[in-house]
């Protein structure tokens, strides 16, 4: 069984369940659920979308994978960091890397205090252009999205 972080209530881990999370351990890239489910597809694994969906909300919910949402899509991704941290992301290929910003941390700190608040939570995620796409940019190729 799964632990939950919600009162505690355990969460059965499904082959499905594996499934999605192998799916998210073996890219590097945040992933949507269609992309998730069409890798699942064509490895031969039968999983419905919605199954997928499921999965995805489970995983966020333990706190396995991250989740974002950049240009109306909700993305997932399992990070190698387990402790808090932001990402850097390509706006054209994908790729992600994962950073620390402790000026941001000592900002938000600053600012819950100035008005009193107490047990903050923040997100941060960049987006922008990685060396790659913009060399290719430059040199008019477009990178393929790895997805």
């Amino acid at each position: 069984m799964d632990p939950s972080p919600e009162a505690g209530a355990p969460q059965r881990s499904t082959r499905q369940r594996r499934a999605v999370y192998a799916t998210l351990s073996a890219s590097p890239d945040f992933r949507s659920a269609q992309d998730i489910h069409e890798a699942l597809r064509r490895s031969g694994d039968k999983v419905g979308l919605a199954t997928v969906y499921r999965a995805l909300q489970a995983l966020a919910d333990g706190g396995e994978i991250d989740v974002l949402t950049h240009g109306g899509e909700t993305v997932y991704r399992r990070c190698a960091e387990s402790k808090h941290h932001h990402h850097l992301v390509c706006r054209r290929c994908g790729r992600t890397v994962e950073i620390s910003g402790p000026a941001v941390e000592r900002w938000a700190e600053s600012v819950a205090e100035e008005h009193g608040y107490h047990d903050v939570e923040h997100t941060l995620e960049l987006f922008g252009t990685c060396a790659d796409c913009a060399r290719q940019q430059r040199s008019g190729v477009r990178r393929a999205n790895p997805r």
